[in-house]
């Protein structure tokens, strides 16, 4: 009796634009693991957006990347840069012969299976993980009918759909007006067991954290509307951390101005969040639209309490136990009741709570879940096109 041959090394191409947020997060756990697991991986990615974090992060995968780093220009929105982009990507494909170019988001979507939407017998097949962007605009406007029709379009050209949420995989149908026509699978985030230690509280200096981009689909906006109302309404005046960057930093820095709270909030550059957290007892996330954030799901297996509007995937995470607790977006009334309601509950009761939550995380997200879910779709479809 002979073994059965081992499962062959692959070469992954992973495709997306801005180095930043969630997205960025998943992308460098998923190339991480699959490095570890002996496959050859390279990423593709701008070269005009990021931080001095995001150079230390890439540097620190550096030593894993056996297909190497390439970073161009590429703009967020359609652009003159996109022809230069896509004729890169078109060439470094070309020179490194993947088995698998793994899209994230929409610009690494279509650069990523606009040249196989033109190779039908192409020699590897592209795997889409959409992460909210396109699917994040509002039904009826001209972008969203754009972006959609986009989606339609570069729907045959890809082999297998990553959907890391459920939310993202119903709002795909919606949209589109059906489930994918080729292989899909949720394949949830997934965070590594560090990542459950609990925070230590006892050096916080402030009551509440926000954690994220400062661009408006985050609702930082709400957030400062509903800290003036609780100073105003409530004689409270909760110190707050603001942690990130984005193209609205400006604009919230002379908000807090106008609604009298400046002196409240601190802002600072975007940091590890796990040092974030231990700065403050309560994070607050305002957003708009998410699909299955990282910052939520890091926040609450490090029991951190926390308060969310119901948006994405969030309450994916939060699960049949907690999911009541989310509230409703761009309200900053409600918010602002939230945020009072959280800060008079009893300490050693917060704490409960965000420890169950995260209990209820450990379950169902799990960092070599993900990993070994993202490559077995891989083989699928590999073996789907007779590539195996």
């Amino acid at each position: 009796m002979t073994d059965a041959p081992s499962p062959r090394r692959l070469r992954i191409l992973h495709v997306f634009r801005a180095p930043l947020g969630g997205l960025f997060r998943h992308v460098l756990d998923v190339a991480r693991g699959q490095a570890e697991r002996g496959h050859a991986v390279g990423i593709f990615c701008d070269s005009s957006t990021g931080s001095s974090r995001t150079v230390e992060q890439f540097r620190g995968l550096s030593d894993l990347l056996e297909l190497g780093l390439t970073r161009v220009p590429m703009s967020r929105y359609p652009n003159a840069t996109d022809a230069a982009a896509q004729w890169s990507e078109i060439a470094l494909c070309r020179r490194l012969k993947p088995d698998v170019v793994h899209c994230h988001g929409s610009k690494g979507g279509v650069y990523g299976r606009f040249p196989a939407l033109l190779s039908p017998r192409r020699r590897y097949v592209t795997a889409y993980t959409p992460h909210g962007g396109s699917f994040n605009y509002k039904p009826g406007t001209t972008e969203h009918k754009l972006y959609m029709g986009v989606e339609r379009l570069l729907e045959g050209a890809t082999d297998s759909f990553l959907f890391e949420s459920r939310f993202i995989a119903d709002r795909f149908e919606a949209y589109i007006g059906h489930k994918p026509r080729t292989a899909h699978r949720v394949v949830l985030n997934g965070i590594s067991d560090a990542e459950f230690e609990p925070i230590d509280h006892t050096e916080a200096s402030f009551d509440l954290l926000y954690l994220g981009e400062l661009r408006s689909a985050k609702g930082v906006d709400t957030l400062i509307e509903a800290l003036a109302l609780l100073r105003s309404r409530d004689g409270i005046s909760p110190r707050i951390l603001i942690v990130g960057s984005g193209p609205d930093e400006a604009e919230l820095r002379q908000m807090t101005v106008e609604h009298g709270i400046a002196e409240q909030c601190v802002f600072e550059p975007p940091a590890p969040i796990r040092k974030a957290l231990a700065k403050a007892r309560i994070m607050v996330v305002p957003s708009r639209a998410e699909s299955l954030p990282y910052v939520i799901l890091e926040a609450a297996a490090a029991a951190q309490p926390l308060v969310s509007t119901d948006v994405g995937g969030i309450g994916e995470i939060l699960g049949p136990r907690h999911r009541h607790r989310l509230i409703k977006a761009n309200d900053p009334t409600i918010l602002a009741d939230a945020i009072g309601t959280m800060l008079a509950t009893p300490e050693a009761e917060r704490r409960a709570q965000a420890t169950d939550l995260a209990a209820n995380v450990r379950e169902s997200f799990r960092l070599d879940s993900m990993i070994d879910g993202v490559i077995a779709a891989y083989r699928e479809a590999l073996q789907a096109r007779g590539l195996a």
